[in-house]
């Protein structure tokens, strides 16, 4: 892909992400401070449409990005960085804890500082996840039958949890719309540690970024190792 285009797709993206809303050219040039005119970005919003990229849902209003233009901005901009001290420390609190509920309290930690859900299994059938809440409370679930079909995975959880034990994660991996096990309109980030395995799940417009550097954090600590 054109440097221009690559570019332009991560800034539409981490605005979305940002915002949970349509962006606009007129607004990002003026947002962003771009050195280019809001036609010219429509042009280039016109090409990342015909590549798949981009999809505009109403003639007159801004673009999302697709599937496929997560796909592209994790492949391509998403790295594990070092967390803040302020998550780092809230990780380290958990070491004051053990056994099963230092497992539940990873996913706690996890959902608090990432305002999404977490879920975990450990051993072979135990499974605990906590911030459905906040999972709802994103504007892609406003959609009564999103709800509804993520409500129908989460009833399967043990399952979706026990298919994902079939695969080895020796770093934290990145599953996203069809690929996702919770469903389609999600993403999730997912480590596993020695007999467990947890995950960062959201709608597919989160901080991926963000997410994997948490992940990265714990799963380095072996907190989740039997």
């Amino acid at each position: 892909m054109d440097t221009r285009l690559s570019q332009l797709l991560r800034t539409v993206v981490d605005e979305y992400v940002s915002t949970g809303e349509p962006v606009g050219s007129q607004s990002l040039v003026e947002k962003r401070r771009l050195a280019v005119s809001p036609a010219t970005i429509r042009h280039w919003f016109a090409a990342l449409e015909a590549g798949g990229y981009l999809v505009q849902p109403h003639t007159s209003g801004g673009r999302l990005p697709t599937e496929k233009g997560f796909r592209f901005y994790v492949k391509t901009f998403v790295t594990a960085k070092p967390p803040n001290k302020h998550e780092r420390d809230a990780i380290a609190r958990i070491l004051k804890t053990t056994g099963d509920r230092r497992i539940k309290q990873i996913a706690k930690t996890l959902s608090d500082l990432t305002g999404l859900a977490a879920v975990v299994g450990w051993k072979k059938t135990d499974t605990y996840y906590t911030g459905l809440s906040l999972l709802f409370a994103q504007p892609e679930f406003r959609d009564w039958q999103r709800v509804v079909s993520l409500t129908e995975v989460l009833d399967r959880l043990d399952d979706a949890l026990s298919h994902l034990r079939q695969n080895v994660f020796p770093s934290p991996e990145i599953l996203l719309g069809r690929e996702c096990p919770f469903g389609s309109a999600c993403g999730v980030v997912i480590g596993s540690t020695g007999h467990a395995m947890i995950g960062i799940l959201g709608p597919m417009r989160m901080d991926y970024q963000r997410a994997l550097s948490l992940m990265m954090e714990v799963t380095k600590t072996t907190f989740l190792a039997s």
